[in-house]
């Protein structure tokens, strides 16, 4: 377990989308390894929040033009002598790879799910609190009661779907994440503001914690800016801001 909590803060709506598809599909991962039924279900829920993202992105445009950018970024620094060629190279040939897939894929990313007649019925129910009973899908509760191998071929055949999406989202915030050393900073009082360039593409915002600490960090801010404030954890009264100044370790993305 690492030393650091982390939290993060995209400065657009691309990688908003793109972070949160990547939790989906970890939440997914997770209860794929379950046994039971409710497993099941947790699970599936999961793949119904990244189709309702879907819905409403067009991602394969999205995605093309961050790989591309991407790429053309990579491409510029291979002019620098300070550069690892060999793992440059092998970064940029992923990244065609992966755009010739999305730029091959016919039809909407992750439409091959609703392919399935039972997957099609759970999700035209999924709108609705409670809408998977016994009674609403008497065809999904006979499925659930399916031996447990037979509900994971199932399960790791929807998740399939998105195959090509999570590792163009996988690709992308990996080199973010990984494009900037970072810096250690203290916040007097428990706060702490800096301005970005703006003639730098940055994208996100990293703050790293020390896991003893009891406090955690509230990232607001934009394009121009970005606020970090330390707040003390309250589950019964409303949280404050602390006033003693915190050493945290800061990752400004630009890549």
């Amino acid at each position: 377990m690492s030393e650091l909590i982390f939290y993060e803060f995209p400065l657009n709506e691309r990688i908003r989308v793109f972070m949160r598809l990547e939790q989906l599909f970890l939440q997914a991962d997770h209860f794929l390894q379950g046994k039971t039924v409710w497993d099941c279900r947790a699970m599936i829920a999961s793949l119904l929040d990244i189709l309702a993202i879907l819905g409403r992105n067009d991602l394969k445009s999205e995605l093309l033009k961050e790989l591309e950018r991407q790429s053309s970024t990579l491409t510029r620094m291979s002019e620098s002598g300070a550069v690892d060629r060999n793992r440059l190279r092998s970064t940029l040939d992923e990244l065609a790879v992966i755009g010739g897939e999305i730029y091959d894929c016919c039809g909407r990313l992750g439409g091959g799910l609703m392919e399935s007649e039972l997957f099609k019925s759970i999700s035209q129910r999924s709108s609705i609190p409670g809408g998977s009973c016994v009674f609403d899908l008497p065809a999904y509760h006979y499925w659930l009661e399916q031996a447990e191998e037979t509900r994971h071929r199932q399960l790791e055949q929807w998740l399939k779907s998105f195959n090509i999406l999570r590792r163009a989202i996988t690709l992308i915030l990996r080199l973010i994440r990984l494009s900037t050393v970072p810096v250690e900073e203290v916040a007097s009082g428990g706060f702490f503001q800096q301005s970005l360039d703006k003639n730098l593409p940055y994208q996100l915002i990293r703050v790293g914690v020390s896991r003893g600490l009891p406090h955690y960090a509230e990232i607001s801010g934009g394009k121009q800016r970005f606020t970090v404030r330390f707040m003390t954890f309250e589950t019964a009264i409303r949280p404050t801001q602390t006033e003693e100044s915190i050493a945290f370790q800061l990752t400004c993305c630009a890549f």
